[in-house]
């Protein structure tokens, strides 16, 4: 059961790995505004977010096989309490080690999709800005009776020509 652990835990490393390769790819498409790439890239996004959220599963499953099985039971909150109950150092060496690494693999990941939903949003306030310019909306520096905003429109273009 510990070797499964293993293996659930390099498979979640590597899932992550991947996940942060994704978001590389996703930051440039939303840098050159690659729409059709974007779409592509979301579906892989999404297929890796499942992958992890399955491995993340299996891995609650063991650890609460593992709790259960240990004598006397093991009920330690923190993981790496939890390694230190493996039968063997070098096990205990190794989750250790793959618990390092995934916690790193997460900020990582964690840190590229933060920072690609600040350029998303940056790409949409571009657009909002020059949509609104081009409609003639502005949205007065003041708000409204209800706490929204005041948005006043121009006519810029006459349609019934």
């Amino acid at each position: 059961m510990w070797q499964d652990l293993i293996d659930v835990l390099t498979k979640l490393c590597n899932a992550y790995d991947g996940l942060t390769k994704i978001g590389e790819k996703k930051r440039a498409a939303l840098v050159t505004i690659d729409m059709d790439g974007l779409s592509k890239i979301l579906d892989e996004e999404q297929i890796a977010a499942a992958r992890i959220q399955a491995l993340e599963k299996k891995r609650g499953a063991i650890l609460n096989e593992l709790s259960k099985s240990a004598r006397p039971r093991i009920t330690y909150g923190r993981a790496e309490e939890f390694y230190h109950h493996a039968p063997t150092p070098a096990i205990e060496k190794k989750l250790l080690a793959l618990h390092q690494l995934l916690t790193v693999n997460v900020e990582e990941a964690l840190e590229l999709r933060d920072n690609n939903q600040i350029l998303a949003q940056s790409a949409l306030n571009a657009v909002n800005f020059h949509l609104n310019r081009l409609s003639g909306a502005a949205v007065e520096p003041t708000y409204g009776s209800k706490g929204g905003d005041i948005v006043t429109h121009q006519k810029k273009f006459d349609f019934r020509a």
